[in-house]
């Protein structure tokens, strides 16, 4: 089946970067290394070993290795949590809230 072929709910509104970044995933007053496997203007996929649940609010820091570029910070809500298959890693779905 061709990506025409589709149904258009089937096809994502935002296109997702893939990244593969090293970021710090902030969990109230706890920070925990995380790894950013994809990013849109709407959300991005982590991979990080923690025990998160849908609706818990976020904090990520992704760094600019660019000296013109500011990094990243984003507040955001789980949406989507599974096990990653890594020891105890999980695979959460971020949808942001605000960025700066």
């Amino acid at each position: 089946m061709s990506v025409n072929d589709r149904d258009y709910s089937e096809k994502r509104d935002f296109i997702r970067m893939t990244v593969d970044a090293q970021v710090d995933l902030r969990v109230g007053d706890v920070v925990v290394p995380a790894v950013c496997k994809d990013l849109s203007s709407t959300g991005m996929q982590l991979e990080a070993r923690t025990q998160l649940r849908v609706g818990d609010q976020v904090s990520v820091h992704l760094p600019s290795n660019h000296p013109t570029l500011s990094d990243l910070n984003v507040q955001a809500e789980v949406i989507r949590v599974e096990d990653s298959g890594h020891e105890g890693a999980q695979t959460i779905g971020l949808h942001t809230l605000s960025m700066e």
